[in-house]
Protein backbone atom coordinates (compact mmCIF):
# COMPACT_ATOMS: atom_id res chain seq x y z
CA UNK A 1 0.00 0.00 0.00
CA UNK A 2 1.37 3.30 -0.99
CA UNK A 3 0.82 6.50 1.36
CA UNK A 4 -0.22 9.51 -0.54
CA UNK A 5 -0.04 11.85 2.14
CA UNK A 6 1.16 15.22 1.49
CA UNK A 7 3.88 16.36 3.90
CA UNK A 8 3.94 19.96 4.31
CA UNK A 9 6.50 22.29 2.72
CA UNK A 10 8.66 23.36 5.22
CA UNK A 11 8.91 27.09 5.86
CA UNK A 12 12.00 28.89 4.70
CA UNK A 13 14.71 29.64 6.88
CA UNK A 14 14.20 32.90 8.49
CA UNK A 15 17.32 35.60 7.75
CA UNK A 16 19.49 36.33 10.70
CA UNK A 17 19.35 40.38 11.09
CA UNK A 18 22.11 42.32 10.49
CA UNK A 19 23.00 43.10 14.35
CA UNK A 20 22.95 46.93 15.59
CA UNK A 21 25.97 47.91 15.77
CA UNK A 22 28.70 49.06 18.61
CA UNK A 23 31.58 51.80 19.15
CA UNK A 24 33.31 48.12 19.85
CA UNK A 25 32.67 47.98 15.74
CA UNK A 26 35.63 49.42 14.09
CA UNK A 27 33.62 50.68 11.04
CA UNK A 28 31.40 52.51 13.48
CA UNK A 29 33.74 53.56 16.42
CA UNK A 30 33.11 57.13 15.25
CA UNK A 31 29.57 56.90 14.88
CA UNK A 32 26.20 58.35 16.78
CA UNK A 33 24.70 54.97 17.80
CA UNK A 34 21.69 57.09 19.49
CA UNK A 35 21.18 58.09 16.21
CA UNK A 36 21.41 55.50 14.00
CA UNK A 37 18.77 53.85 16.83
CA UNK A 38 16.02 56.41 15.19
CA UNK A 39 16.73 55.43 11.96
CA UNK A 40 15.56 51.73 12.84
CA UNK A 41 17.12 48.69 12.41
CA UNK A 42 15.89 47.63 8.68
CA UNK A 43 18.23 50.65 7.51
CA UNK A 44 20.95 48.29 8.05
CA UNK A 45 19.68 45.67 5.45
CA UNK A 46 19.10 47.94 3.04
CA UNK A 47 21.97 48.40 0.75
CA UNK A 48 21.43 49.66 -2.73
CA UNK A 49 23.53 47.58 -5.93
CA UNK A 50 25.23 49.25 -8.16
CA UNK A 51 26.83 47.02 -10.83
CA UNK A 52 28.48 48.09 -13.87
CA UNK A 53 29.03 45.38 -16.95
CA UNK A 54 32.59 44.94 -18.54
CA UNK A 55 34.00 48.15 -20.36
CA UNK A 56 30.94 50.52 -19.23
CA UNK A 57 31.67 53.77 -17.49
CA UNK A 58 28.86 55.26 -15.00
CA UNK A 59 28.58 58.37 -12.97
CA UNK A 60 26.74 58.67 -9.83
CA UNK A 61 25.95 61.95 -8.17
CA UNK A 62 24.25 62.30 -4.93
CA UNK A 63 23.61 65.23 -2.26
CA UNK A 64 22.68 63.85 1.46
CA UNK A 65 20.70 66.60 3.51
CA UNK A 66 17.96 66.57 5.00
CA UNK A 67 16.36 67.28 8.92
CA UNK A 68 15.96 63.56 9.93
CA UNK A 69 19.60 61.17 10.61
CA UNK A 70 20.06 59.26 7.21
CA UNK A 71 21.98 55.57 6.46
CA UNK A 72 22.91 55.13 2.66
CA UNK A 73 24.41 51.53 1.92
CA UNK A 74 25.73 51.03 -1.49
CA UNK A 75 27.63 48.02 -2.99
CA UNK A 76 29.62 48.40 -6.43
CA UNK A 77 30.21 45.95 -8.22
CA UNK A 78 32.88 46.47 -11.79
CA UNK A 79 33.02 44.67 -14.32
CA UNK A 80 36.61 43.68 -16.45
CA UNK A 81 38.02 47.37 -18.03
CA UNK A 82 34.69 48.88 -16.05
CA UNK A 83 34.65 52.51 -14.29
CA UNK A 84 32.11 54.00 -11.70
CA UNK A 85 32.55 57.65 -10.51
CA UNK A 86 30.52 58.43 -7.07
CA UNK A 87 30.43 62.15 -6.06
CA UNK A 88 28.45 63.25 -2.59
CA UNK A 89 28.23 65.74 -0.72
CA UNK A 90 26.83 64.75 3.14
CA UNK A 91 25.65 68.27 4.29
CA UNK A 92 22.54 66.86 6.50
CA UNK A 93 21.55 68.71 9.55
CA UNK A 94 21.49 65.12 11.78
CA UNK A 95 23.82 62.41 11.78
CA UNK A 96 24.38 61.06 8.55
CA UNK A 97 26.16 57.84 7.03
CA UNK A 98 27.10 57.08 3.59
CA UNK A 99 29.11 53.51 3.50
CA UNK A 100 30.44 52.46 0.34
CA UNK A 101 31.64 48.57 -0.70
CA UNK A 102 33.34 48.33 -3.70
CA UNK A 103 34.53 45.24 -5.90
CA UNK A 104 36.87 45.38 -8.57
CA UNK A 105 38.04 43.46 -11.82
CA UNK A 106 40.83 43.35 -13.54
CA UNK A 107 41.51 46.94 -15.30
CA UNK A 108 38.68 48.56 -13.32
CA UNK A 109 38.46 51.77 -11.44
CA UNK A 110 37.01 53.67 -9.15
CA UNK A 111 36.56 57.09 -8.77
CA UNK A 112 35.39 58.55 -5.11
CA UNK A 113 35.14 62.20 -3.91
CA UNK A 114 33.44 63.38 -0.82
CA UNK A 115 32.38 66.02 1.48
CA UNK A 116 31.11 65.92 4.83
CA UNK A 117 30.67 69.87 5.65
CA UNK A 118 28.01 71.28 8.50
CA UNK A 119 27.93 72.71 12.09
CA UNK A 120 25.36 71.66 15.04
CA UNK A 121 26.12 68.76 17.11
CA UNK A 122 26.32 66.59 14.66
CA UNK A 123 28.67 63.47 12.92
CA UNK A 124 28.73 62.94 8.97
CA UNK A 125 30.66 60.32 7.95
CA UNK A 126 31.84 58.46 4.85
CA UNK A 127 32.78 54.54 5.22
CA UNK A 128 34.61 52.75 2.20
CA UNK A 129 36.43 49.30 1.44
CA UNK A 130 37.86 49.09 -1.41
CA UNK A 131 38.31 45.41 -2.15
CA UNK A 132 40.97 44.48 -5.06
CA UNK A 133 40.49 41.18 -5.96
CA UNK A 134 42.25 41.19 -9.46
CA UNK A 135 44.94 42.59 -11.52
CA UNK A 136 45.48 46.19 -12.91
CA UNK A 137 42.48 47.67 -11.22
CA UNK A 138 42.87 51.12 -10.03
CA UNK A 139 40.81 53.25 -7.08
CA UNK A 140 41.02 57.21 -5.93
CA UNK A 141 39.24 58.59 -3.55
CA UNK A 142 39.22 62.28 -2.28
CA UNK A 143 37.56 63.47 0.76
CA UNK A 144 36.71 66.94 2.24
CA UNK A 145 35.80 67.59 5.94
CA UNK A 146 34.44 71.29 6.88
CA UNK A 147 33.08 71.23 10.74
CA UNK A 148 32.10 73.66 13.01
CA UNK A 149 30.80 74.00 16.51
CA UNK A 150 30.08 70.19 18.17
CA UNK A 151 30.54 68.79 14.65
CA UNK A 152 32.41 65.85 13.18
CA UNK A 153 33.67 64.59 10.36
CA UNK A 154 34.35 61.08 9.54
CA UNK A 155 36.87 59.00 7.20
CA UNK A 156 37.28 55.61 7.27
CA UNK A 157 38.92 53.94 4.40
CA UNK A 158 39.79 50.21 3.74
CA UNK A 159 41.58 49.11 1.00
CA UNK A 160 42.34 45.33 0.53
CA UNK A 161 44.39 43.86 -2.15
CA UNK A 162 44.38 40.76 -2.55
CA UNK A 163 47.69 37.99 -3.55
CA UNK A 164 46.56 38.06 -7.30
CA UNK A 165 46.22 41.66 -7.61
CA UNK A 166 49.21 42.41 -8.64
CA UNK A 167 49.88 46.13 -10.63
CA UNK A 168 47.13 47.63 -8.61
CA UNK A 169 47.13 51.51 -7.85
CA UNK A 170 45.03 52.65 -4.60
CA UNK A 171 44.97 56.10 -3.22
CA UNK A 172 43.03 57.83 -1.02
CA UNK A 173 43.60 61.15 0.65
CA UNK A 174 41.38 62.88 3.72
CA UNK A 175 41.45 66.75 4.61
CA UNK A 176 39.92 68.21 7.29
CA UNK A 177 39.02 72.03 8.02
CA UNK A 178 38.20 73.12 11.60
CA UNK A 179 36.43 76.53 11.86
CA UNK A 180 36.10 76.02 15.70
CA UNK A 181 37.66 74.40 18.21
CA UNK A 182 34.91 72.48 19.26
CA UNK A 183 34.88 70.99 15.69
CA UNK A 184 36.59 68.16 14.84
CA UNK A 185 37.59 65.27 12.26
CA UNK A 186 38.91 61.56 12.67
CA UNK A 187 40.32 59.69 9.31
CA UNK A 188 40.84 56.02 9.66
CA UNK A 189 43.01 55.30 6.73
CA UNK A 190 43.08 50.72 6.54
CA UNK A 191 45.52 48.96 4.12
CA UNK A 192 45.36 45.19 3.74
CA UNK A 193 47.87 44.24 0.93
CA UNK A 194 48.62 40.27 -0.06
CA UNK A 195 50.41 41.53 -3.27
CA UNK A 196 54.21 42.49 -3.83
CA UNK A 197 53.55 44.29 -7.02
CA UNK A 198 51.25 47.39 -6.33
CA UNK A 199 51.37 50.92 -5.40
CA UNK A 200 48.90 52.35 -2.21
CA UNK A 201 49.26 55.15 -1.07
CA UNK A 202 46.89 57.70 1.91
CA UNK A 203 47.23 60.68 3.47
CA UNK A 204 45.19 62.45 6.05
CA UNK A 205 46.01 65.64 7.79
CA UNK A 206 43.38 68.21 10.01
CA UNK A 207 44.07 71.74 10.03
CA UNK A 208 42.17 75.44 10.36
CA UNK A 209 41.82 77.92 7.85
CA UNK A 210 44.98 79.72 6.61
CA UNK A 211 45.22 82.93 8.49
CA UNK A 212 48.02 84.51 5.82
CA UNK A 213 45.48 84.24 3.30
CA UNK A 214 42.42 85.88 5.03
CA UNK A 215 44.85 88.45 5.90
CA UNK A 216 45.64 89.35 2.63
CA UNK A 217 42.19 88.76 1.43
CA UNK A 218 40.94 91.16 3.90
CA UNK A 219 43.86 93.78 2.89
CA UNK A 220 42.34 94.04 -0.34
CA UNK A 221 38.83 94.99 0.50
CA UNK A 222 37.38 91.05 0.93
CA UNK A 223 34.75 90.60 3.40
CA UNK A 224 35.47 88.05 5.88
CA UNK A 225 32.33 86.44 4.98
CA UNK A 226 33.40 86.27 1.43
CA UNK A 227 37.09 85.24 2.04
CA UNK A 228 35.82 82.24 4.07
CA UNK A 229 33.01 81.34 1.33
CA UNK A 230 36.12 81.55 -1.19
CA UNK A 231 38.72 79.85 1.13
CA UNK A 232 36.19 76.75 2.20
CA UNK A 233 35.33 76.46 -1.71
CA UNK A 234 38.93 75.96 -3.19
CA UNK A 235 39.43 73.50 0.20
CA UNK A 236 36.21 71.41 -0.82
CA UNK A 237 36.48 71.79 -4.41
CA UNK A 238 39.45 69.13 -4.59
CA UNK A 239 36.73 66.14 -3.86
CA UNK A 240 34.97 67.14 -6.96
CA UNK A 241 38.03 67.74 -9.47
CA UNK A 242 37.27 64.11 -11.47
CA UNK A 243 33.43 65.51 -12.22
CA UNK A 244 34.00 66.48 -15.29
CA UNK A 245 29.71 67.10 -15.64
CA UNK A 246 29.80 71.13 -15.33
CA UNK A 247 26.12 71.04 -13.99
CA UNK A 248 26.59 68.43 -11.65
CA UNK A 249 29.97 70.21 -10.64
CA UNK A 250 28.30 73.03 -9.27
CA UNK A 251 24.93 71.18 -8.07
CA UNK A 252 26.83 69.30 -5.28
CA UNK A 253 29.40 72.34 -4.61
CA UNK A 254 26.22 74.70 -4.54
CA UNK A 255 24.95 71.98 -1.78
CA UNK A 256 27.90 71.71 0.41
CA UNK A 257 28.58 75.56 0.49
CA UNK A 258 24.30 76.23 1.26
CA UNK A 259 25.68 74.68 4.58
CA UNK A 260 28.17 76.87 5.29
CA UNK A 261 25.51 80.11 5.67
CA UNK A 262 25.77 78.93 8.83
CA UNK A 263 29.06 79.06 9.63
CA UNK A 264 30.40 81.34 12.26
CA UNK A 265 32.32 84.56 10.58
Amino acid sequence: MTDTTTLPTPAPPTPTPTPTPTRRDEAWRYADIDALGRIGPEALENWREIAVEAGEARRQCMIVGSQAPELHRIRVTLGEGARLELFAANAGSDYTRVEIEVTLASGAHFEFGGVTIGGGDVTREFVTTVRHDHPGATSNQTVRSVHWGGATGNFLGEIKVARDAQKTDAAQDFKGLLLEAGASANAVPQLEIFADDVKCAHGATVGELDEAARFYMAARGISPELAQRLLVQAFIADAFVALQDEVEHTRLLDAALAALEEAPR
